[in-house]
């Protein structure tokens, strides 16, 4: 077995567990692989909107258990409240060992303020219409789900897998105009407040991007998900950088294919 990395902080957001969207294997695959200092849950972990009895795979059920161990075996755990988990916002500020549940957090990396939160208090849908916005989360689930049954055709018929999703999100301008809006005023704030990172999930899209504003830089990042991308954040030795599951595993199965003719080829007589 691989030995596990041990980046400094990860942060993941919007796995959105007890939906149909969720990759809870990948991410359970992923979590296996590392033992980080910190784990930052930056929202959107369990999706309290769309919570039904009657689905909570196993594969769920162990990505929880996974954060427990985590926690147990001597990571700092921190839940950062999201929009689909807003119910435990009454519970900010619970400290229980290495685990605690905030709003936000500040941290100071190297010297830097870092501030961290999930985003949604930039989504006027969510404030002012908060039914349209849970409606658009079952709709958004149910193209997950016909995405899912179109990729096994795909992969069935030898092509490429599709992102509806990522598709109609960069073909409408209001979601693109969002997302630029986002970014813009969560650097902003920021500046404005003297961090130098900014660190946010809930729009799905990673990000690693440095801004200018007013003369002051400031690095703006963003986790993804694990229901399109399957993407986290890692800080170690100073350095931020977007872990890509789908890609991670690519590198890793040509290097074990080339590795076990190597193997094969010394042991041939």
């Amino acid at each position: 077995m691989p030995e596990k990395r041990k980046p400094e902080i990860v942060v993941i957001s919007d796995v959105h567990l007890g939906t149909f969207g969720c990759h809870a294997r990948e991410l359970l695959e992923y979590l296996n692989s590392i033992k980080p200092q910190k784990l930052i849950l930056n929202g959107d972990i369990i999706d309290i909107w769309q919570f039904r009895k009657s689905y909570f795979p196993k594969a769920h059920l162990d990505v929880i258990h996974k954060i427990i161990e985590f926690h147990t075996s001597g990571t700092q755990v921190i839940y950062i409240t999201g929009n689909h988990d807003e119910m435990l916002r009454k519970f900010s500020g619970s400290v229980m060992g290495d685990f605690q549940i905030v709003n936000k957090l500040i941290l100071e990396l190297d010297g830097k303020k870092a501030w961290f939160f999930h985003g949604d208090v930039f989504d006027v849908s969510v404030h002012n219409a908060k039914w349209i916005a849970k409606l658009g989360g079952w709709g958004y689930d149910l193209l997950i789900l016909i995405n899912r049954f179109l990729n096994w055709i795909l992969v069935q018929t030898g092509h490429k897998k599709y992102s509806l999703s990522k598709r109609i999100k960069n073909s409408v301008k209001k979601a693109v105009k969002f997302i630029s809006d986002f970014e813009k005023t969560a650097t902003e704030l920021a500046v404005e407040q003297g961090y130098k990172y900014v660190i946010c999930g809930h729009i799905h899209q990673p990000k690693m991007i440095r801004k200018i504003v007013k003369n002051e830089t400031c690095l703006y990042l963003n986790s993804g998900d694990w229901v399109e991308n399957l993407t986290a954040l890692e800080y170690d030795k100073r350095k931020w950088r977007i872990y890509d599951h789908q890609k991670e595993k690519k590198l890793i199965q040509p290097n074990t294919a080339i590795s076990a003719m190597t193997i094969f080829s010394k042991i041939r007589p």
